[in-house]
């Protein structure tokens, strides 16, 4: 026993056509399981739409808020593990407190009545930022908070109540992708991991600890999306019988999820250096060649 390569495995991802929830999909493929993602638009995002993978995986379309439980039950059918990536961001209190808690009520329901349910896991939030919803949020944040409490609880009713049963990941800010978002507010790979290396450092550790509601989550260190997806398969496909984790914050996501260090500053710094060696290279030849250039035209005006 342990961590299951996901041979035969039926996982179902909801919101698997996301930003997370695809990169969910993609890693269950690779261990092998039998990879469902349900989403409202049923198929693969651009960003890997022509990738072989994405050829393994049963893309299916839903809408976990107005489907009836007979319809939502049909397309979910009887998975073995669930994760869950659904989540709603804005500023009006209804649709986060419907994005965030009745979807994934709705959801995590249906895999319930499927009969086989045995682990789920769910992308919920920090406990840092959730500190922050009293004095440091406006009043509409309330409901994203409260749409998580549902969700949570959710997940933990589909596995008949057993905590042991289920991982909930809990990041403060996830970065990842090649590209920078406002809706949601998102940057990608190579700035977000320059920042997490950074964050990491005993200064930033130390300050964010003694600092208050949002500083102390802003000095946080943000997590990779792959960590965060890496984190729900193993708990999906864990078969140990061990206590599945709660994994807040980034440090812990990334040790549970066995990613690398990040080490976007140390590249960057590297990448900096080289190119400042091959311009002094450049420049070592090419500035002597520009001043006789120079001093040429000069001797030639005077002739």
């Amino acid at each position: 026993a342990g961590i299951s390569q996901g041979w035969s495995l039926s996982v179902t991802v909801f919101g698997g056509s996301g930003f997370c929830g695809s990169r969910v999909c993609k890693f269950l493929v690779e261990k092998g399981a039998t990879v469902s993602s349900i989403s409202k638009s049923g198929s693969a995002p651009k960003w890997c739409n022509n990738e072989e993978w994405t050829k393994q995986v049963d893309w299916k379309s839903a809408d976990l808020l107005s489907s009836s439980d007979e319809a939502l039950d049909a397309v979910v059918g009887m998975p073995e593990a669930v994760v869950s990536c659904v989540g709603a961001i804005g500023t009006d209190p209804s649709i986060l407190l419907k994005g965030n808690g009745d979807a994934n009520k709705a959801a995590f329901a249906s895999a319930m009545r499927g009969g086989k349910l045995q682990r789920a896991a769910y992308v919920s939030v920090s406990s840092e930022v959730d500190a922050c919803k009293e004095n440091w949020l406006p009043e509409f944040f309330k409901s994203y908070f409260e749409g998580k409490i549902i969700a949570e609880t959710a997940a933990i009713d589909s596995v008949g109540g057993d905590t042991s049963k289920v991982c909930f990941v809990k990041p403060t800010f996830i970065y990842g992708g090649d590209s920078f978002g406002i809706n949601p507010p998102r940057v990608n790979f190579e700035y977000g991991a320059g920042v997490e290396e950074l964050l990491f450092l005993p200064p930033f550790k130390i300050a964010a600890d003694l600092t208050p509601g949002l500083i102390k989550v802003a000095l946080r260190p943000p997590v990779c999306v792959d960590s965060v997806a890496a984190a729900c398969v193993k708990a999906a496909l864990d078969d140990s019988g061990a206590d599945l984790p709660t994994l807040d914050g980034t440090e812990a996501i990334n040790t549970y999820s066995g990613q690398p260090k990040s080490t976007g500053l140390t590249d960057a710094l590297t990448w900096s250096k080289e190119k400042l060696t091959e311009f002094y290279g450049w420049a070592k030849v090419e500035v002597p060649k520009a001043i006789d250039t120079v001093q040429q035209k000069i001797e030639e005006t005077k002739k």
